[in-house]
């Protein structure tokens, strides 16, 4: 039986072997997850995120048991920091999680960022293609969290979660562009400590005046107090996630988002797939266009255009080494 019929049955080991060669760009891995596109697109995805230390790896473990108890399937990808020396990452979220390492209807994969932007790594959206194939109910994907400005998470996501702490310069964060656009569910963790409420009451603030509640029929967007490490506040997260799921489910912005990461995945594809044929351009063709753009005799977008052109003409013409 071939590798993609194996992830098909949801084979944990199938699964794992196919992530591991899309990250490493194994020669036939992408044929692979090609051929399971088309098993895709059920599983609801669930972006999680928030600055470092916030406690997002202890909220989706929490999460994981709450998903279980509803009879649910999960998949978890949590992108780790890679090392600047190794480029491998510590993957510590998978050991905070190992409490379900036993469970064959959970699949937890951590990936390194490899110096990704943005909080995600290039294998993450493929990943989360693959667990949607294997049949899961419901992916969590945790971003690194390495700063209020990377949101890619929630171009990925249909359901976006971001984990604030009190007394952490939240407060501060919330006024920055985009992340009160971003988030479909803020949760105030570690809700003992002082300024918790304070926090509440700002976010509320300011979620009164956000452009998003400009249509009547808009998400209203949770705030949940949360103290993950004592499992409080986890059962109103895990109804808020799946409410929001079955709202936009209802009212067409489910099928919009999915149309926006599909437009989202298409300019990746491109990307990637131009990178890699000026990667096997012959080097003294590119050599002369890198001249002339710095003597100013073309422009990168008539060169772009010359290589797309010869491309699509089907005749690499002498452009690309054989």
């Amino acid at each position: 039986m071939d590798l993609g019929k194996k992830v098909l049955q949801g084979d944990v080991l199938s699964a794992a072997r196919l992530i591991r060669s899309l990250e490493d760009e194994v020669e036939g891995a992408e044929g692979v997850l090609e051929s399971l596109y088309v098993s895709t697109g059920r599983a609801q995805i669930v972006g999680i995120t928030g600055a470092p230390g916030v406690g997002k790896s202890t909220i989706v473990g929490c999460l994981i048991g709450k998903l279980r108890k509803r009879d649910l399937k999960v998949g978890v990808v949590a992108v780790d920091p890679s090392s600047p020396f190794s480029g491998g990452a510590i993957l510590g979220d998978r050991v905070r999680m190992q409490a379900y390492g036993v469970d064959k209807e959970v699949f937890i994969r951590s990936l390194a960022s490899r110096g990704w932007k943005g909080g995600l790594s290039r294998a993450t959206v493929s990943t989360v293609h693959v667990m949607d194939a294997m049949g899961k109910d419901v992916i969590l994907v945790e971003a690194v969290g390495s700063g209020q400005a990377d949101i890619d998470i929630a171009r990925i996501s249909d359901t976006v979660i971001l984990v604030l702490n009190p007394g952490a310069g939240d407060e501060v964060q919330m006024m920055k562009a985009g992340i009160l656009e971003a988030a479909d569910i803020f949760v105030v963790n570690k809700c003992d400590l002082a300024g918790a409420e304070q926090l509440r009451q700002g976010l509320m603030a300011m979620l009164s005046i956000s452009t998003r509640k400009a249509s009547a029929s808009a998400w209203k967007q949770d705030v949940v107090m949360a103290q993950a490490n004592c499992d409080k506040g986890i059962d109103d997260l895990t109804a808020s996630v799946l409410k929001h799921n079955e709202f936009i489910s209802t009212n067409g912005e489910l099928e919009k988002r999915r149309q926006e990461r599909a437009k989202l995945e298409l300019a990746w594809a491109v990307e990637d797939y131009l990178k890699k044929n000026i990667d096997s351009m012959d080097q003294g063709q590119l050599a002369q266009m890198v001249k002339d753009l710095a003597q100013r005799k073309t422009n990168p977008r008539s060169v772009v255009s010359e290589i797309v052109g010869r491309m699509s003409a089907g005749g690499r013409d002498g452009l690309f080494a054989d």
